[in-house]
């Protein structure tokens, strides 16, 4: 596998940004966040492109990044207030949007150095143990991260992660998807299935009220291919809420299982993207924080609706919604899961 020094964050630790290849298909990941930065694949007429959003700087990574491409937690996502108990214990994390933890607060997996374990032209492996009190999550937790490349146009991601003291745990991979070519403009024109026939609504603050709601009838019913652009400025109170969809789908099938869980399309440069997930659940963000002031590296700057997330994890808040499927890691447990990004053509 191909390393490079990417750059050195403030503090002076070296960064290496590793490749992965398999024929046209290409992958890039840093060690900061372990964040891909490049997923390159051929359009209709062969013609390649990166398709995710980035940063062209370590330091971008470390100051402005929104997540762009990394592994967030020790809990993806949000959580109410910053809190939750755990077996008669209270927990306080810090707040990072608006009254409620995001991701796992401002230091979260995302803006940590992560250690290299294994790489070859196909294989990353990267690691980090999480101490006990980071970001005010208890015990000492060690994950791990693999990227692999098991077949042409596809990246699985696996994940897996053990702890001494009872723990939440929810990770996921922050890539922003632009089918049409990293700096490309607006995705909203992008058609999206989404295998799931239940959301989750949230209160302003855009955490879930703890209900499942049917999709049907709904700005939210991507049960067959519909544009992002569509619906999204319909006069939906959770619509309004995001600033476009930045919601949870309770995935169809066992989880644990890998099955379908969304598909993208490009109608323009024929690019697919087919979502294959153990997790739960999906939270489809149409990247409505993007505000024009962050550049890629295309030199274009990144507006709002220029990205699509495709995040497979837990249920946000799950800790605090008993009807949620639980997303607590005890000592002797293993947590594991697995995503898979599949890229084609039409």
């Amino acid at each position: 596998m191909a390393a490079e020094l990417f750059g050195r964050t403030a503090d002076g630790r070296p960064v290496s940004r590793h490749s992965l290849s398999r024929n046209a298909f290409r992958v890039a990941v840093i060690e900061f966040g372990a964040a891909v930065t490049a997923i390159v694949v051929p359009d209709r007429d062969g013609r390649v492109a990166n398709v995710v959003l980035g940063l062209g700087t370590l330091e971008g990574y470390e100051t402005v990044s929104p997540s762009f491409g990394a592994i967030v937690g020790r809990y993806a996502n949000r959580i109410a207030g910053g809190r939750f108990s755990l077996d008669g214990h209270s927990y306080q994390l810090p707040v990072n949007e608006g009254p409620n933890t995001l991701h796992g607060g401002p230091r979260n997996f995302g803006k940590q150095l992560w250690r290299t374990d294994e790489s070859n032209a196909t294989r990353l492996v990267l690691s980090r143990r999480s101490p006990d009190g980071e970001e005010g999550f208890p015990g000492n937790l060690d994950v791990r991260v693999t990227y692999s490349l098991p077949a042409d146009g596809v990246l699985r991601i696996d994940y897996a992660a053990v702890t001494d003291k009872p723990t939440i745990l929810n990770l996921t991979n922050h890539s922003y998807v632009n089918l049409a070519g990293e700096g490309a403009g607006s995705v909203l024109g992008h058609r999206v299935q989404v295998e799931a026939d239940a959301f989750a609504p949230t209160d302003a603050t855009q955490i879930p009220t703890g209900a499942l709601q049917p999709v049907a009838g709904t700005p939210f019913d991507f049960r067959t291919p519909r544009s992002l652009e569509e619906r999204i400025r319909t006069g939906d109170p959770q619509l309004a809420y995001a600033k476009g969809y930045d919601h949870t789908f309770a995935l169809r099938g066992p989880a644990g299982t890998l099955r379908p869980a969304a598909t993208c399309i490009d109608p323009g440069s024929g690019r697919r993207l087919d979502v294959w997930t153990t997790q739960p659940a999906l939270q489809l963000y149409s990247g409505n924080n993007l505000d024009g002031t962050l550049i890629g590296p295309s030199g274009r700057i990144y507006r709002s609706g220029d990205g699509v997330c495709f995040e497979t994890q837990a249920f946000p808040d799950a800790p605090n919604h008993p009807n949620f499927p639980s997303a607590v890691l005890r000592p002797g447990e293993t947590f594991a899961a697995a995503t898979e990004f599949r890229f084609s053509v039409m």
